[in-house]
C-alpha cells in the first residue's frame, strides 16, 4: 500500500497548527507540526516531508528563512507560505525564492486544500521525471552495448564500479567504444552533474603535457601571458578521462603519479597546492602489463590507474551486434538529415556480417555513413558499402568450406581445453590464449555447454 504524502505544518500559534492538522488529516494526508523554524528543521531531518506549510511571520526564524534551510535538507521539497500580511511584494519575493504558492489568513479551507493538492501533484511529477532521467542515464546505450554475452558481462562489471571512486582502466582495440564506456560510467555515477573532461594523451607533445594537465601561472614560460587551468583542475568534482594513457612518456608518468597519489597539484610556477576531487578513468589500446615488463610504463602508475580493469571486446568477437549497431547508426544519421532511415537488404547484411572490422565500431559507423550518403533509395545494398566491405561478400561466398573447417578446429580446441581443466573456464581460456569473456562467447557460438 502506498504511503500518504507527509506534510510539515509550522505556525507559532497552536490553534492554527491544530486546525490545519485536522483539515489535512481529513483529506488523507500524514501530518507533523512544529511551533517554530528550529524545531521544524530538526523534525525535517528525522522525517523528510513532501510539503512544508509554514507561516511567514514567526519569532526567530521566519518562513522564508525556514524554506531556504529546509530545501538544503530536502531539495525537492514543495513549500506553501501563509501570512496575514498578504502584500504583492511579499508574494513576489516568496515565489522568487521558490515557494509553490502563497495563501493569506484567515485561510479558506477550499483554497488551502486545492493549493496543497496542486503542490503535491507538481512534486510527484518532478520526482517521477528525475527518476526517469536517472533510469535513462543508467540504461545501456546501443552504441556501447549489444546483445552478446561478452558485452552484457562487461556492462554488469561497469555497473558495479560506476558509483565508486575507484580508478578504472578501460582496455580494448582502437574503435571499440572505450570513450563511450567512460562517458557512460560518468553519467551513471554520483558525479553525473559535474564536468566530464577528455584528454587524448597521444595528441599532446611531451613538452606540453605537464602544462595542459596541471595548468600554469602567468610567466611560467615564454608566451604564458595569463593563468591557465589544467585538465585536472577543470575536471575537479567530476571525471577525467585520460585516453591513450599508454602514450605518455616516462618522465611525465612520474609527475602524473605524484598528482594521483597526493590528490593535489600545483600549477607551473605556483607553490600553493590545490586539492583535487577527480574520478580518474584511463583508456588504452596497448597491453600495459607488457609495457611495464618492457620498461615503457611505470609499474606503480599502472597499479594506481587500474584498481578496476574493464576490457571492451573487439567487434569481431560479437558479430551478433553488427546489425543492431548498423540500424542504430542509420537511425541516428536519418534523424540528423531529416529523412526516413533506409533498411539494409539481405546481401548488404551478409557483407556486413562477413567483414572482420579491424577498425571495430568506429569503422562500422563510418561504413554505415558511407552507405547512407550514397543511397538514394529506401534500402542499402552491397553497392553502397565501402570497397573493403564489398570484398568481404565475395570472400564469404568463395570459401565457406575453409571457414567451416577453421570453426571445427576451434570448437575441438575449446572442448579439449575444457576437458583438460575439468571445465574451469578461467584456466581453459588462459590455455587457449583468450579472455574468459571471449571463451563464453565461443561456447555460445558453437553450442557448447557452459
Amino acid at each position: 500500500m502506498a504511503m500518504e504524502p507527509l506534510i510539515m505544518v509550522v505556525d507559532d500559534e497552536e490553534a492554527n497548527r491544530l486546525t490545519l492538522e485536522r483539515i489535512l488529516v481529513r483529506e488523507g494526508y500524514d501530518v507533523r507540526h512544529a511551533e517554530d523554524g528550529r524545531l521544524a528543521l530538526d523534525r525535517i531531518r528525522d522525517e523528510p516531508p513532501a510539503l512544508l506549510l509554514t507561516d511567514l511571520k514567526m519569532p526567530g526564524m521566519d518562513g522564508l528563512a525556514l524554506m531556504r534551510a529546509a530545501r538544503q535538507l530536502v531539495p525537492d521539497l514543495e513549500v506553501i507560505l501563509m501570512t496575514a500580511y498578504g502584500t504583492v511584494e511579499t508574494a513576489v519575493e516568496a515565489m522568487k525564492e521558490g515557494a509553490y504558492d502563497f495563501v493569506t489568513k484567515p485561510l479558506r479551507r477550499t483554497d488551502l486544500v486545492r493549493s496543497v493538492k496542486n503542490a503535491l501533484v507538481k512534486r510527484a511529477l518532478v520526482v517521477e521525471n528525475r527518476e526517469l532521467r536517472s533510469r535513462l542515464a543508467r540504461a545501456i546505450p546501443e552504441d556501447v552495448i549489444g546483445r552478446s554475452p561478452a558485452m552484457r558481462g562487461l556492462m554488469e562489471e561497469a555497473r558495479q564500479v560506476a558509483d565508486s571512486m575507484a580508478s578504472v582502466l578501460i582496455c580494448g582495440e582502437s574503435g571499440t567504444g572505450k570513450g563511450l564506456l567512460a562517458r557512460w560510467l560518468h553519467k551513471t555515477s554520483p558525479r553525473r552533474d559535474q564536468p566530464f573532461v577528455t584528454v587524448n594523451c597521444a595528441s599532446l607533445p611531451e613538452s606540453l603535457l605537464e602544462s595542459e594537465l596541471f595548468g600554469y601561472e602567468r610567466g611560467a614560460f615564454t608566451g604564458a601571458t595569463r593563468r591557465k587551468l589544467g585538465y585536472f583542475e577543470v575536471a575537479n568534482g567530476g571525471t577525467l578521462l585520460l585516453d591513450e594513457i599508454g602514450e605518455i612518456a616516462l618522465s611525465a608518468q612520474v609527475k602524473l603519479l605524484r598528482v594521483i597519489e597526493s590528490r593535489t597539484l600545483a600549477r607551473l610556477r605556483q607553490t600553493e597546492e590545490i586539492p583535487l576531487d577527480v574520478r580518474l578513468v584511463c583508456a588504452t589500446h596497448r597491453d600495459l602489463p607488457a609495457e611495464v615488463a618492457a620498461g615503457k610504463f611505470r609499474q606503480d602508475l599502472y597499479y594506481r590507474i587500474s584498481t578496476v580493469t574493464l576490457e571492451v571486446p573487439p567487434l569481431r568477437e560479437r558479430p551478433m551486434e553488427i546489425a543492431l549497431l548498423a540500424r542504430h547508426f542509420l537511425h541516428e544519421l536519418a534523424r540528423r538529415a531529416g529523412r526516413p532511415a533506409p533498411s539494409v537488404d539481405a546481401d548488404a547484411s551478409r557483407a556486413l556480417a562477413a567483414y572482420s572490422w579491424p577498425g571495430n565500431v568506429r569503422e562500422l559507423r563510418n561504413a554505415v555513413e558511407h552507405a547512407f550518403v550514397l543511397t538514394e533509395s529506401d534500402a542499402i545494398g552491397v553497392r553502397h558499402l565501402p570497397a573493403t566491405v564489398r570484398q568481404s561478400a565475395g570472400d564469404e561466398a568463395a570459401a565457406p568450406s575453409m571457414r567451416d573447417r577453421l570453426d571445427e578446429i576451434e570448437k575441438k580446441s575449446i572442448e579439449a581445453a575444457l576437458a583438460a581443466h575439468d571445465g574451469n573456464q578461467t584456466h581453459a581460456a588462459a590455455a587457449l590464449g583468450m579472455s574468459r569473456r571471449t571463451l563464453i562467447y565461443k561456447l555460445g557460438k558453437y553450442g557448447l555447454k557452459r
